[in-house]
């Protein structure tokens, strides 16, 4: 009998062994270890927009304070035509800022991440409980869908006029980091579904840049958008692993480590399946694309190289026992190590060039639709909840936009002649999707 126990207990040993040195020994390179390499033209903006979202936290544009970029990349003050501060958004939204770059021709509202002494910010993370908010056939954050829509009812005019006035060739972008990387995200969807709202513009007008970004949305959501949302993160970062809703990880700041280390032994002993089959757990938003620079058993950084791809199960679903957890979520940070990625991608693709860009460029866009489409009829393979509702609507909604290309100036020019007085209640568009949620929950139940 004692024999038998002994061997038990070896056997014990040597498995929690065993998973205390994969757990150790895990690093954030592993996560994208199959992924395709980004090109540069693709990850050509992501530099830029870190650079918009860092300009919130300066109080003088002309004189910038807490970052200084190169004179090259510096933006221009001239072109900002709106900052907003805590004191305008009473606590609703996160500072932002609305800048039209004549030079890459994009209208472009950025949002500044979590002020860790603003209460503000504190209240739209806390206002949240898992899987009590059901949004477009998914589920969201709660507090960072009512932020969304505050944002969208007081910008919205304001966005339309700027598309209306610099014409069709201008794109809509949506960027934010951290906290207003998950208001991006859901403001988006709202756009996405009521594009008449901002003068008609077409959906392959738009997109959206979330940077470090929070899990603010179910992973139906999450692949369905992934042709408008691109989310960015940078090696190790913490909050696109933590499934555990974001009130909890602010409440612990100040213990983050202890409780990424009890989140990370609970997730080990929750199966895959069961994972993917939680219609209330919360993902990071659209196609992601990882800059790694750091290995395994490896010191220092090294150069960085971007990996992307549309991810369904393997979403960045283990934490990263790193001490560089929770500094790869800087803003600044990710900023350098973008820029310096995407010299390398354009350095590399001028020496290699086979074919003129545009045949490159229509090619690549070819493979991301049909990445997209593989990921959707991943999901429905996989039974993730709702998946069936949203790989049906994104051919619809691919559909119509064919046949909307046909017509497009006239489209335009219709726009800009109908009322453009006529402020959009987004209110109502939310409405309208939290209905469709409940009937697409009524008919799977």
């Amino acid at each position: 009998m004692s024999a038998s126990c002994g061997v038990v207990e070896c056997v014990f040993v040597l498995g929690c062994a065993r998973w205390l040195w994969k757990r150790c020994t895990y690093v954030g390179n592993y996560d994208s270890a199959t992924w395709p390499a980004a090109t540069a033209d693709e990850f050509d903006p992501v530099p830029r927009v870190c650079r918009l979202i860092l300009a919130n936290y300066d109080p003088d544009l002309r004189n910038p304070h807490y970052y200084k970029p190169a004179p090259g990349h510096r933006l221009n003050p001239d072109w900002v035509v709106k900052r907003v501060t805590y004191e305008d958004t009473l606590g609703h939204a996160p500072p932002y800022l609305i800048y039209l770059d004549h030079e890459h021709k994009e209208i472009v509202l950025a949002v500044r991440g979590l002020n860790l002494v603003n209460e503000s910010d504190y209240k739209v993370l806390l206002d949240n409980r898992l899987g009590q908010q059901m949004f477009d056939g998914g589920y969201v954050h709660r507090g960072l869908l009512k932020s969304a829509q505050w944002l969208l009812n007081r910008e919205s005019e304001t966005l339309k006029r700027l598309w209306l006035e610099n014409g069709s060739e201008y794109d809509m972008v949506f960027t934010g980091h951290s906290l207003g990387s998950g208001v991006v995200s859901l403001l988006t969807i709202l756009v996405v579904n009521h594009r008449d709202g901002l003068g008609g513009i077409p959906k392959e007008k738009i997109r959206c840049y979330a940077v470090a970004p929070a899990r603010c949305m179910s992973l139906n959501l999450a692949v369905k958008y992934a042709n408008v949302i691109h989310s960015v993160v940078l090696q190790d970062d913490f909050l696109p692993r933590t499934p555990t809703p974001l009130e909890d990880i602010f409440k612990s700041i100040f213990c983050l480590p202890c409780l990424l280390l009890l989140v990370c032994l609970r997730d080990t002993f929750i199966p895959e399946g069961r994972k993917l089959r939680d219609p209330r757990r919360l993902y990071a938003p659209g196609r992601m694309y990882h800059i790694v620079e750091r290995k395994f058993c490896r010191c220092g950084r090294f150069p960085p190289e971007v990996r992307t791809a549309i991810p369904v199960d393997g979403r960045f679903e283990h934490i990263v026992l790193s001490c560089n957890a929770t500094s790869d979520h800087g803003i600044i940070w990710i900023e350098r190590e973008a820029e310096k990625a995407l010299q390398l991608m354009k350095g590399k693709s001028s020496e290699t060039v086979t074919e003129p860009p545009t045949v490159q460029k229509f090619e690549r866009l070819k493979t991301i639709e049909k990445e997209h489409r593989d990921a959707l009829e991943r999901a429905v393979s996989l039974n993730v909840p709702h998946a069936v509702d949203s790989a049906e609507e994104e051919t619809a909604e691919k559909n119509e936009g064919e046949e909307a290309s046909d017509s497009g100036n006239n489209n335009v020019s219709s726009t800009q002649s109908k009322s453009s007085d006529r402020r959009s209640n987004w209110d109502e568009v939310v409405e309208k999707l939290l209905k469709k949620s409940k009937t697409v929950e009524l008919n799977h139940e």
